[in-house]
């Protein structure tokens, strides 16, 4: 046998330490786990067993609570059980009380964890204001120049502050997906998520590895995260932007040199080329550190602090690789045969100072262009390939406009062009320009500059290496006393590559068509579109999934109330009827008539014989039949009490044990029996008209124009407790309430919503302009409307200690909302203008648009 047992610590009762007391839902639980009970609303507590809010005895404890004699005396008359079975049976409750909780889970198109990880990365909207378009500079270009529009700290990674004027960068990523066609605003963060859940898995790690080796390594350019202006569509990698130009110091460190029309390199020249040169090799050596690897790189990607600093900045580095790309794929439409392709491709690659290692160039090149005669042989893309552009900035440094130019060998005898030939001819004139610049004294420089141009990249010594032989001619090793950067980098380690990494074939995969925007400019070098395929299938499910479906009119006042049963649509209005509506093709179907006041409130009741019940403004109440053929005279009606101060119905809700609850002007909230109209009880408390009622887990929700909530036991109609009475001096109306078993959300007429999660205040926060009339919540969904014209779509997420509130987006409407309500995907909203709008769309999935990730909720509050 069984015995009786406490429902929290599992342990059978007995009168000393485990003390059955009575609740008033008439479970029991032992005295010590009263005493550890969390109370989160004042004077009581939620029943472990069934979940019910009861009043608990606050100042004189569990001790004033009757005892469970019964109890008591049935454990005393036989053993208890072992302390195995206590704790299996400990266990599997802990089991079950998961499973339990899981079920009211939201089904959603993106995991938790992927919203965890980008939330943080995504910079508001109003962070950043584009300021100028800056034009006319050497390189790629980051098409704009951006500022800081105010100094905050985001809860980054790394605690990046933007300050106040900042100047930044910015590299577009990927396109937002079109949203013209849809009746839904999409908003800032849930497009941002959008687009980041649309991307590819190797696309987000590339992405993620870029921003996380931003904010560990000093020579390399933080990136903040990304940031979209929405205008032109694109999402941005935003990126720190230095005042110091390195274009500028690069070339005003050449003038400096003396001699190199032909009387060699001074010292005080040599120095200068040194530390720069040293910087660069810094900046290039904490990029291979973190596992990135350019592919190439010019001097663009290379930027000055006020301070001299040289650093590597990611987006210019992505601008140069997809210029690359962007020209390679030019070069390829111009030639028609494979010979003319290839002298087109090699052209502009081995002629110009856009520098591509020859292994780099064999990758980009389409295969069917390379033929046996042209000399290629395949290397593998690594870190020798950033060696070998290392060796072109540094060339480029020392001899500027005077560093030869390969041209290309044709082999008559074959019809072809020799492109390795050529390239060993172009590394012979470089080495013997060299030999003649740098004279004896850097033979050192000279030979590590050549074998950092050697056609295998395996050959190449590493950055390391680079920087170690310009560290020893610069300082004698007797001299040394820092010693030099002991960096080992292994070749054999997995790495990404940028410019054949995932972010910038994305504009690879684009059409013509799909690159043209609306700044963009082919000669100026403009930015491409970069949509991926199948994002506008997507998207154009997602416009889809909110449109409007329907426009019911026929009301010939403001719309008071919704509600959905039996096949049917009931809408209340001030012209003082009830409108019954098909929900197969939204036809008008009814009208019920007999109010002689304005109608406030209605409720559905799903009983054997289905009822539809409204209140209105003169206290009357209608109970309307809903059997075939619907009726036009009311099955019962009866009167609240009227008073000549306060008077009418504003609020009405049914419970499961058949009572109506009605919430009135005159302050009180009145149980009436549904089978006879009968009162059953008044409860009064509040100081003004009771706006709105809830029923959740037994417990009836009140809300008022005093600002404050009231709880109230469905089982004894007693008052439970007061919410809102905390905060004196800022009382604002309450004008609706949703819950549901772990949510309570209070709309007042301030646009502020109140969060209660498990019955912990979690949060408040300003959804509108205006006064919220109208509150819906689904799964994890909630829907507001109001004063402002627009419906606002939140999704509630977060854990037990944090709730976060995630703008989706917003319906924008012609008047006021004054109704709202939620059923099998489909939005039903009331209106001021006397309409009733039905949008479609599959609601209980609109948190896929909540992210962050991500994210304004807690970085624009």
């Amino acid at each position: 046998m069984e015995l009786p047992e406490c429902p929290v610590c599992l342990q059978t009762y007995n009168e000393k330490d485990t003390i059955p007391r009575v609740l008033a839902c008439g479970h029991s639980v032992c005295e010590a786990c009263l005493v550890e009970l969390p109370q989160r609303y004042p004077d009581t507590i939620r029943c472990p067993a069934c979940t019910q809010l009861v009043k608990y005895p606050t100042q004189h404890g569990p001790s004033a609570l009757p005892k469970n004699i019964d109890l008591l005396r049935l454990c005393l008359e036989h053993p208890s059980s072992s302390s195995s079975d206590d704790s299996q049976k400990s266990k599997q409750h802990s089991v079950n009380k998961g499973d339990d909780h899981s079920q009211f889970l939201c089904t959603r198109f993106w995991s938790d964890e992927l919203y965890s990880t980008w939330r943080d990365w995504i910079l508001p909207h109003d962070v950043i204001s584009i300021e100028s378009e800056f034009a006319g500079r050497e390189g790629p270009g980051l098409g704009f120049v951006l500022r800081g529009r105010f100094g905050s700290t985001f809860p980054l990674k790394g605690q990046v502050c933007i300050q106040e004027n900042q100047c930044l960068s910015l590299a577009p990523i990927v396109s937002l997906p079109p949203v013209n066609h849809s009746k839904f605003n999409f908003s800032y963060v849930a497009r941002i998520m959008m687009c980041l859940e649309g991307m590819k898995e190797a696309q987000r790690e590339e992405l993620a590895l870029i921003l996380k080796a931003s904010m560990k390594q000093n020579r390399i350019c933080k990136v903040y995260g990304l940031w979209s202006d929405l205008v032109g569509g694109l999402l941005y990698l935003v990126c720190e932007r230095h005042r110091g130009s390195f274009l500028e110091k690069f070339s005003e460190l050449r003038n400096g040199f003396v001699g190199l029309a032909g009387d060699g390199l001074n010292r005080d020249g040599f120095v200068s080329f040194s530390m720069i040169g040293m910087s660069i090799c810094e900046a290039l050596i904490e990029l291979h550190t973190e596992g990135l690897v350019a592919g190439y790189f010019g001097r663009s990607c290379f930027c000055s602090d006020e301070l001299g600093g040289i650093y590597f900045d990611l987006n210019e580095a992505l601008a140069s690789g997809r210029k690359i790309c962007r020209t390679l794929m030019d070069a390829i439409s111009i030639g028609t045969s494979n010979t003319v392709k290839q002298e087109a491709i090699c052209e502009y690659f081995l002629q110009n100072e856009c520098l591509v290692s020859p292994e780099l160039l064999f990758e980009l090149l389409p295969k069917d262009t390379i033929t046996p005669e042209s000399g290629f042989t395949r290397y593998p893309i690594g870190y020798g390939s950033d060696v070998w552009s290392l060796a072109c900035v540094l060339l480029q440094l020392l001899f500027g406009n005077a560093l030869p130019r390969c041209t290309l060998e044709k082999n008559e005898e074959k019809k072809s062009f020799d492109i390795s030939g050529s390239y060993i001819c172009w590394v012979e004139r470089v080495s013997s320009i060299l030999e003649d610049k740098l004279g004896p004294e850097y033979l050192l420089l000279r030979q590590t500059l050549c074998k950092c141009l050697e056609i295998n990249p395996g050959s190449r010594p590493d950055a390391v290496d680079v920087r170690k032989c310009i560290w020893e001619m610069l300082v004698k090793p007797q001299f040394d006393v820092l010693g030099t950067l002991d960096v080992a980098l292994n070749r054999n380690s997995v790495y990404c590559c940028l410019i054949l990494g995932e972010l910038c074939q994305l504009s690879q995969e684009c059409s013509k068509s799909q690159r043209e925007c609306e700044f963009q400019d082919k000669d100026n070098g403009g930015w491409p579109d970069f949509v991926q395929d199948g994002e506008e299938n997507s998207d154009e499910g997602l416009s889809k999934g909110m449109t409007e479906l329907k426009d019911l009119r026929g009301h010939l006042d403001c719309i008071t109330g919704l509600a959905v049963g039996g096949g049917y649509l009931f809408s209340s209005s001030f012209d003082k009827t009830v409108r019954v509506w098909s929900l197969q093709d939204f036809s008008h179907l009814h009208t019920f008539r007999g109010h002689e006041n304005k109608v406030m409130a209605l409720v559905y009741v799903d009983e054997e014989e289905p009822l539809c019940i409204s209140g209105d403004s003169g206290a009357a109440i209608f109970m309307w039949g809903l059997t075939s053929p619907l009726g036009q005279d009311p099955l019962r009606k009866w009167y609240e009490q009227k008073d000549w101060r306060f008077s009418g119905i504003h609020a009405m809700i049914v419970s499961r044990n058949r009572c109506l609850y009605t919430g009135s002007g005159d302050r009180s909230i009145k149980a009436w029996s549904l089978k006879d109209g009968n009162l059953i009880c008044t409860m009064d408390g509040h100081r003004a008209a009771v706006s709105t009622l809830a029923i959740c887990d037994e417990v009836l929700y009140s809300g008022s124009w005093d600002g404050t909530i009231r709880l109230w036991s469905l089982i004894d109609h007693s008052l439970l407790t007061v919410l809102g009475e905390d905060v004196p001096g800022e009382i604002k109306s309450v004008l609706s309430i949703t819950a549901d078993r772990h949510l309570l959300v209070v709309a007042h007429e301030n646009g502020r919503i109140k969060v209660w999660r498990n019955d912990v205040f979690m949060k408040s926060q300003t959804l509108h302009s205006g006064a919220i009339f109208a509150i819906c919540i689904q799964g994890k969904c909630l829907y507001t409307g109001g004063w402002d014209k627009k419906v606002n779509i939140q999704e509630l997420s977060g854990d037990d200690f944090q709730l976060v509130v995630n703008s989706i987006g917003d319906i924008p409407c012609s008047s006021v909302v004054t109704a709202i309500l939620c059923w099998q995907e489909k939005l039903f909203v009331g209106f001021a203008d006397k309409s009733i709008k039905v949008y479609h769309g599959n609601l209980k999935s609109f948190s896929w648009y909540a992210s962050i990730l991500a994210q304004v909720s807690e970085k624009c509050q």
